[in-house]
């Protein structure tokens, strides 16, 4: 979190006539004292204005809106900003995912951030390469670098794979493959690892290439009784690219009710 963003936009937001109660709780000029805003309200109303501010540079504009997510911490602001980054065509924006990786690599958990990635960002075939890259491709090698391996689950690096790895599955296989690869080396990550090849299989919209996501299961050291090691091997074994393709190869209900 940036909390010199969150307080420029707590107080853009102020001279609006919002401002905050308690957590979570907001209040507007234009509503009465009965009716009291939350955090979602305040970004469903204000993301929008703020990304369109006159008085912003679109730099600034964009910054405004990253500040209000730092305050806020609500999905929808994510949506207005992926709007808009997709609108103006500049999928590399430097100050939008500079924001998302230090969210990511943080101790609390990004969950706007992990979400919008996950269907937004990944799901979609325009932006998944240039997002992918830029949260987590770009910097694989990096984990395998000797200054990162001692302690390496207390390196913010380490958080951001292991964030990124868990809620991959929709992201094409030719651009995550190299990137299982290379944490196939990181002992410490082979559970997200096992969590991103399981979401390959049973996200809507996953994918893996079965025989070479079998391979990479094998060489995973996972803790003892880790829940759906077997399934996920019998599945691929059999070649089976995704749950969707093949419903009765494993029971919806099997993996529903876990």
């Amino acid at each position: 979190m940036d909390n010199e963003a969150a307080e420029d936009a707590r107080r853009w937001l102020a001279e609006e006539g919002v401002t905050q109660v308690r957590k979570g709780v907001w209040a507007s000029d234009e509503t009465s004292v009965e009716e009291a805003l939350t955090a979602n309200d305040v970004a469903h109303t204000w993301t929008s204005v703020a990304l369109e501010d006159p008085d912003l540079d679109a730099t600034g504009r964009l910054r405004l809106a990253l500040g209000l997510l730092d305050l806020l911490d609500d999905y929808w602001v994510t949506c207005e900003i992926r709007f808009a980054v997709v609108a103006a065509q500049d999928l590399k924006a430097e100050l939008l995912w500079d924001a998302y990786r230090r969210r990511l690599e943080a101790s609390e958990s990004p969950e706007p951030v992990t979400y919008s990635l996950w269907v937004d960002w990944f799901e979609d075939r325009t932006t998944v390469e240039v997002a992918f890259a830029e949260v987590l491709g770009n910097d694989i090698e990096e984990l395998r670098t000797e200054n990162r391996l001692h302690a390496l689950t207390q390196d913010p690096l380490f958080r951001r794979a292991q964030r990124v790895l868990e809620i991959s599955g929709p992201v094409p296989w030719p651009l995550k493959h190299p990137a299982y690869q290379a944490v196939v080396r990181v002992p410490a990550l082979h559970p997200a690892l096992f969590q991103g090849l399981l979401r390959s299989y049973h996200d809507f919209y996953g994918d893996l290439e079965p025989h070479a996501a079998h391979a990479l299961l094998q060489q995973l050291d996972l803790p003892p009784g880790i829940k759906w090691l077997a399934h996920l091997r019998t599945v691929l074994q059999a070649g089976h690219r995704n749950h969707y393709r093949a419903p009765d190869a494993w029971p919806a209900t099997d993996w529903e009710t876990s």
